[in-house]
């Protein structure tokens, strides 16, 4: 999840909401903090397209699909990338449900294999996936992954991974709102990871400390504003929301080479940030 990104799937704010009279009417059904700005959204998100590009990746699109929502813009969360193909999911958010199907026609057409899908009543997102190396996965199980998807996961990985770490999430402000586990943790480097360690069950913070892993803590006050949420487009090379400065200087003191960018429409209405925003399916050190 940190080697350097060469392709990557996002969506763009004018396929995903397609104008602003959708995003009017559809941000109080899907539970937004508020009402996106279209215009304002895709010049931010165009910003972001032009980092990883500049970063060396090779950026694909996913098209205007109208049976799915203004959610479809986060395309981390419809699949998990294995090295044998990809996982499809079974959105624990209702509204995203359609959102696999649309992934699995793109990535049909550009000859990405898939391995297969979770099935109802197993639930899976992709933000609750964290690879801890190539055979060590960890899966956060509270309202958007269920046991049973993770169980359907792991059944599907086989003997592509050793070890499949199930990590119980909080409440915290309930199932209407997203909590994954990439909401407290956020891969920087094999051995450095930005974490949030209030909702973080103790046993899994413990087995990443075990592992090597330094920790770096984001502060209370740059937790709503998703400064746990950070996306690594190669080991130490990072981009966030831009107005979390105490992270960001923790961050540069650990060596960690940084960009922002404006999340107020993109990320913060719709509680996802860059890592929600692109799905990575290829990345190689080489």
């Amino acid at each position: 999840m940190v080697d350097p990104i060469r392709r990557v799937l996002v969506k763009q704010p004018k396929d995903a909401y397609q104008n602003q009279a959708r995003v009017n009417a559809q941000s109080p059904e899907l539970n937004y903090f508020g009402v996106p700005d279209f215009d304002k959204a895709q010049s931010a998100h165009e910003s972001l397209v032009a980092f990883l590009t500049s970063s060396g990746a090779e950026v694909h699109f996913l098209p205007l699909d109208d049976a799915t929502s203004l959610d479809s813009v986060y395309t981390h969360d419809p699949c998990v990338v294995t090295n044998a193909g990809a996982v499809l999911c079974t959105m624990g958010k209702e509204p995203r449900l359609p959102e696999a199907d649309a992934m699995k026609v793109y990535f049909e057409s550009i000859g990405v294999p898939i391995l297969g899908q979770i099935e109802a009543p197993g639930t899976l997102e992709g933000g609750d996936v964290v690879w801890i190396d190539e055979r060590t996965v960890a899966i956060g199980e509270g309202y958007r992954s269920n046991a049973e998807g993770i169980r359907q996961f792991k059944e599907l990985l086989g003997d592509l991974v050793d070890e499949v770490i199930s990590v119980p999430l909080p409440h915290w402000t309930g199932p209407a709102d997203c909590l994954h586990l990439m909401s407290n943790v956020s891969p920087i480097d094999h051995d450095l990871y930005l974490v949030y360690s209030r909702l973080l069950p103790v046993p899994f913070r413990e087995y990443l400390i075990r592992r090597n892993i330094e920790l770096i803590e984001v502060p209370d006050e740059e937790y709503d504003s998703m400064g746990c949420n950070v996306l690594a487009v190669a080991p130490r090379k990072v981009i966030m929301v831009e107005g979390n400065p105490i992270t960001k200087q923790l961050l540069e003191a650990a060596g960690v080479d940084l960009h922002t960018y404006d999340g107020s429409e993109i990320s913060l209405k719709g509680a996802g940030g860059p890592t929600c925003l692109t799905r990575p399916f290829l990345r190689s050190a080489e």
